[in-house]
């Protein structure tokens, strides 16, 4: 059966820019997908995507006009239920034929057959392949139905009467259905399927244009209506637009993906031109210029060789005029008030020192039943204090008091009550203008890293005593007040703060316990204001540490071998891991695995204590004097090993235990009748067990 390649468009008005392209990837991965599933494609068939900020749209090669007919084998019902005993249909049967559109003329063309222990009558039937102009309906339907869109506008139907409505992201104009270069009539949101879609507004060169064929939309489009239909290809242009321009200067673009895909998603036909602003406004932050340029202007900002912000900008606009001076000239008359108010904001918040604002986070809640920003201030200095005492003495501890104190000052200024992105960053900056050390005020700006995953962590010690005490208030906050994550609802992004905490305590090699932390992070609140959840607060960033460490390839097992001894020092876990992944490489491991399961299984069997007081009077058998000899050697070298954080040599003489340990267990009774033997024993085996599991639980390793 010939096949051609199917074009469908959807014509509206101007779809929201942030949700652009992953409506363009819905729209033709359901369409497409529906029709290979109703076989009018075939199952590698190329697919095209294809957005702008008036339309969707989808190419897919390769579709037939009617999918070929295919043979269904329908099992209807046991033979004894539908047939008597003389062979004749019961009325059970007919009534099965009918709802299948059949009837008692089939019945001697159906096909028994055993299914399972009794005999079923089987139909066999030819059924008709679905049309393109019933499977693309279909399709199309459903493409619409599932995109993923957040809220929809109501507007009249373009067929009604003025009452009828209907119900899409933007009011729909038009829809085009080719295949080859016939239309297939379909309709949607009150419209019919032709031939004819529009071009860029301004600059195409007809009002309408008549689609030749499927394939020449993407040519048409740009030749005849001034559009580039794919994003990607228009994404392409904006950038290399984008570095010709930032080069010609000597200067270069802030990438930015996000900001990238919004404006591909804002124009149809990109022409990026070149804006200034005078250099009074580079006095303000930088951050604060950026952000401004980028959040409200959607232009590309530059920066010189040094990464400093230079007075020119990048726009992208959706028009190529003869003389751009006018559209470069309105681009900067809009964005000159935009940095005018930045630097108002800026000056206005230096006339007052920033701690001085502190007791103003008295009057800003926090959470309802947690206080106010104040308290919750005195809190996390006060976890800033003992971590700084830990970490460096009383200076440091000093020092993060201090910087903990102003952490949250900038939030009560103009610029971040404008710009909330900017939280930390003006802190820094306005500690600095008040004098401060840089130590205290880079500490302010990087309490709040890592905000994302692979974010950078808080550039000194300072920093990283705050940002700790930050994170480990707001995760034994919430978890004592009942407020743990579910699911995928995690309002106050506590995992993102574990994470934060675990990536600090890992990178920065931190001699800090985690037990010892937590508990001074619930130390720090009020009598009878939390609930005790320590152990669950510990669990919760145990099983994150898990999933960090199976991103970083190490086994479920591995994993699990070493979290399960819950090491409260986290720096150590990457070392752990690296060891049982190489003990697990030796030939002696996975009986040594296998053993130290068998052992623990013993010992847990055994009611009351077990010691670990071996007498060497009562190793009666050859095989036990022979283990507890070899542990006596071998176990003082692994624990030394141990206490030097050497995690992999300590493991690695263990691996001389497999030979003993295999005798022992080959021929020594260990529930011996004799109670003194057996619990000699048992004293041999939990020193073993003692001696293997300090690293990790080896029994982990077993299958």
């Amino acid at each position: 059966m010939s096949a051609k390649n199917l074009l469908v468009e959807l014509f509206v008005e101007e779809l929201p820019p942030k949700s652009l392209k992953k409506l363009g990837e819905s729209f033709a991965e359901v369409l497409s997908a529906r029709l290979i599933a109703q076989n009018l494609a075939n199952a590698d068939a190329v697919v095209k995507s294809y957005a702008t900020p008036r339309r969707l749209a989808v190419r897919v090669e390769g579709v037939f006009a009617q999918a070929a007919d295919k043979s269904v084998s329908q099992k209807l019902m046991p033979v004894k239920v539908g047939l008597d005993a003389e062979g004749n249909a019961t009325p059970a049967l007919l009534k099965k034929l009918a709802s299948l559109g059949a009837d008692a003329a089939v019945v001697p063309s159906l096909r028994r057959e055993m299914d399972g222990k009794a005999e079923a009558l089987f139909w066999d039937s030819m059924v008709t392949g679905a049309t393109l102009v019933e499977g693309l309906q279909l399709a199309l339907n459903e493409a619409l139905a599932r995109l993923p869109i957040a809220k929809v506008m109501t507007y009249p139907d373009p067929t009604g009467d003025g009452w009828a409505t209907v119900n899409f992201v933007r009011p729909a104009h038009g829809l085009v259905a080719l295949h080859g270069s016939q239309v297939v009539p379909v309709s949607a949101l009150g419209l019919t399927a032709g031939k004819v879609t529009q071009g860029h507004r301004f600059e195409a060169s007809t009002e309408t244009l008549v689609l030749e064929e499927a394939d020449s939309y993407a040519r048409q489009l740009e030749t005849e209506g001034a559009v580039i239909a794919s994003f990607a290809k228009r994404r392409d242009e904006i950038e290399r637009q984008l570095i010709v321009a930032a080069e010609q200067q000597n200067l270069q673009y802030i990438q930015d993906d996000a900001l990238l895909d919004e404006v591909t998603a804002l124009v149809e036909r990109p022409n990026v031109l070149m804006g200034c602003f005078e250099e009074v406004y580079l006095e303000v932050p930088q951050e604060c210029l950026i952000l401004t340029m980028k959040a409200n202007q959607k232009y590309f900002p530059l920066l010189d060789a040094h990464g400093k912000l230079s007075n020119k900008f990048l726009i992208v606009s959706n028009i190529t005029p003869e003389d751009a001076s006018q559209v470069v000239g309105g681009n900067e008359r809009v964005v000159r008030p935009r940095l005018a108010d930045a630097k108002f904001f800026f000056d206005q918040d230096r006339k007052k020192p920033l701690e001085s604002r502190v007791l103003g986070l008295a009057k800003v809640v926090y959470h309802n039943q947690l206080g106010t920003q104040g308290e919750r201030v005195e809190r996390v200095c006060a976890i800033a204090r003992a971590i700084g005492q830990q970490l460096g003495g009383e200076e440091l501890a000093r020092q993060a008091d201090q910087a903990a104190l102003l952490a949250k000052a900038d939030l009560l200024t103009d610029m971040v009550g404008e710009f909330p992105e900017l939280q930390g960053i003006m802190g820094r900056y306005y500690a600095q203008h008040d004098g401060l050390n840089d130590e205290v005020a880079f500490a302010i700006e990087d309490h709040y890293k890592p905000r994302f995953a692979g974010d950078e962590l808080p550039r000194n010690e300072v920093g990283i005593c705050v940002a700790l005490a930050d994170k480990l208030e707001t995760l034994v906050g919430m978890f004592g007040i009942g407020q743990i994550p579910t699911g995928d609802r995690d309002p106050f992004a506590l995992r993102r703060h574990a994470l934060g905490i675990i990536r600090m305590l890992i990178e920065k090699e931190l001699p800090l316990r985690l037990h010892d932390l937590l508990s001074t992070a619930f130390g720090g609140f009020a009598d009878g204001l939390l609930t005790d959840a320590q152990a669950e607060v510990e669990t919760f960033i145990f099983d994150r540490l898990g999933g960090v460490m199976r991103e970083q390839h190490f086994t479920a097992n591995e994993v699990e071998a070493v979290l399960c001894r819950h090491p409260q020092q986290l720096r150590e876990v990457p070392l752990r891991l690296i060891a049982v992944q190489v003990f697990a490489g030796l030939p002696e491991a996975a009986a040594l695995a296998a053993a130290n399961k068998r052992v623990g299984n013993i010992l847990k069997k055994v009611e009351g204590e077990v010691s670990r007081n071996v007498d060497a009077a009562l190793l009666v058998e050859p095989a036990e004097q022979a283990l507890h000899q070899a542990l006596s050697q071998i176990a003082p070298k692994a624990d030394a090993a141990f206490v030097a954080g050497d995690y992999t040599a300590s493991l690695q003489e263990l691996a001389a235990l497999r030979e003993p340990v295999d005798a022992f267990f080959d021929s020594v009774m260990v529930n011996a009748e004799d109670p003194a033997l057996r619990a000699n024993r048992l004293a041999l085996l939990a020193q073993l067990h003692q001696a293997m599991n300090r690293v990790a639980d080896l029994s982990r390793l077993a299958g």
